[in-house]
């Protein structure tokens, strides 16, 4: 089942439960807008390559529009559409106030030099300048982007304008960006994470994980997991994996992946097959890359007790079924790895304001925010007697539909 079929089905459960209006229920979720857009640039080499720009504009009830860019080869409309409206679902359940939006680019970013990944990225600005904004759309990054991405953006949309450095979030720190936003995912995972052990009883010190993922979110929760006493039994990324049954010196891989840019040939532990690693034995699994990992095939052999979804869908909801059934508790997307919107809205509240927080206020905030938003779940979940999965998205499609019914969405 593709990202846009499971993000249309947990809706549709949540709708039920809830007992929306049929007219209502539709409203909700066909997007507001779809931009599409061609994206033609001189490359390098003299040459001219096209690419295909996208921008999915999901709710604005509750606020501007919200979400990342991506910059991917598999970067398609059905994708961007799922992850536009998990936006919505995310900022709803976070308590910002923020709708939902998703955009990316086809194309694969290691095939671009700088120079021509400005060009793009410059060019998709100009075609959709227009339909973002301060209080419209506020871009971010995501796979395959980053600050110096959204610096560019900022750049070419100041240019029709004026100055406008809230138009993005994800920023460097010397353009207006907040401190705490590059670790915010990780970190709002980590906080996510504690708040679920605590209902058992347990804490991240004596628990045993593994982490699918060593990008930004990835690096960053292995990182504070360490920090917090939990051990980190295997992690896997693009270019490898690696396990110890002792526990991962996290600091030294990090060491070892900034200088080799690889996770091969780590001295702390043993080389594994990367297909292996959502089946190895620890108590918490966070998956923390693409979408679609865990489904029929493996659900029945993950071995882990609890599973926190740092990345974006990565459970399809055959996977769902097999692990309920098996005990597995799922803390899922919309909640886990909200810590990123979370700290992009403080971003944009303080480039409005123009007063920026030093990152102790930052962290402070985020966790205040992420455990607030776990209790909220946790009083749906009692609620409508449903795990945690449809508690968020009860959660955050009752706060959309309310939004939408007072603002007078049957006038």
């Amino acid at each position: 089942m593709n990202a846009l079929a499971a993000t249309n089905r947990n809706f549709r459960h949540a709708a039920r439960i809830l007992g929306l209006d049929s007219k209502l229920e539709k409203s909700l979720l066909i997007p507001l807008r779809e931009i599409k857009v061609e994206c033609t640039i001189p490359k390098d080499d003299g040459t001219l390559a096209s690419y295909v720009g996208f921008r999915i504009q999901h709710d604005n009830a509750r606020g501007p529009m919200k979400g990342g860019i991506r910059y991917h080869p598999e970067v398609d409309p059905d994708e961007v559409n799922a992850l536009a409206q998990l936006m919505t679902w995310k900022t709803a359940v976070a308590h910002i106030p923020y709708g939902g939006a998703k955009g990316g680019i086809g194309c694969d970013p290691r095939d671009l030099s700088a120079s021509e990944c400005e060009r793009l990225t410059r060019v998709f600005t100009q075609k959709i300048h227009d339909l973002i904004g301060i209080h419209r759309d506020v871009p971010a990054p995501d796979m395959g982007t980053n600050s110096q991405t959204m610096a560019w953006i900022l750049d070419e949309y100041s240019k029709f304008h004026g100055h406008s450095p809230a138009v993005v979030t994800g920023k460097p720190i010397d353009l207006g960006g907040s401190l705490g936003r590059d670790a915010a995912t990780g970190l709002g995972v980590v906080f996510a994470t504690e708040a679920l052990l605590a209902e058992y009883g347990k804490s991240i010190s004596n628990m045993t994980f593994v982490i699918q993922g060593f990008g930004n979110v990835g690096s960053w929760a292995a990182k504070f997991v360490h920090q917090l006493g939990g051990k980190v039994v295997a992690v896997s990324d693009i270019t490898g994996a690696v396990k110890n049954p002792n526990g991962i010196d996290i600091p030294a891989l990090l060491k070892h992946k900034e200088s080799t840019q690889s996770l091969k040939n780590f001295m702390g532990g043993d080389a594994m097959d990367p297909d292996e690693l959502l089946v190895h034995e620890c108590d918490v699994l966070m998956p923390c890359a693409l979408g679609g990992v865990l489904n029929k095939e493996n659900a029945a052999d993950v071995k882990a007790k609890f599973i926190i979804e740092a990345a974006n869908h990565p459970t399809d909801p055959e996977a769902d079924e097999i692990l309920s059934k098996k005990g597995v508790v799922v803390l899922p997307d919309i909640y886990a790895n909200a810590g990123g919107v979370t700290v992009s809205y403080f971003e944009w509240v303080q480039n409005i304001q123009g007063f920026m927080w030093d990152e102790e206020k930052v962290n402070c905030e985020l966790k205040r925010y992420m455990r607030r938003a776990f209790q909220d779940i946790k009083a749906m979940c009692h609620t409508h007697n449903c795990n945690l999965r449809m508690g968020a998205f009860t959660l955050g499609v009752n706060r959309v539909a309310r939004a939408t019914l007072l603002r007078g969405w049957e006038a």
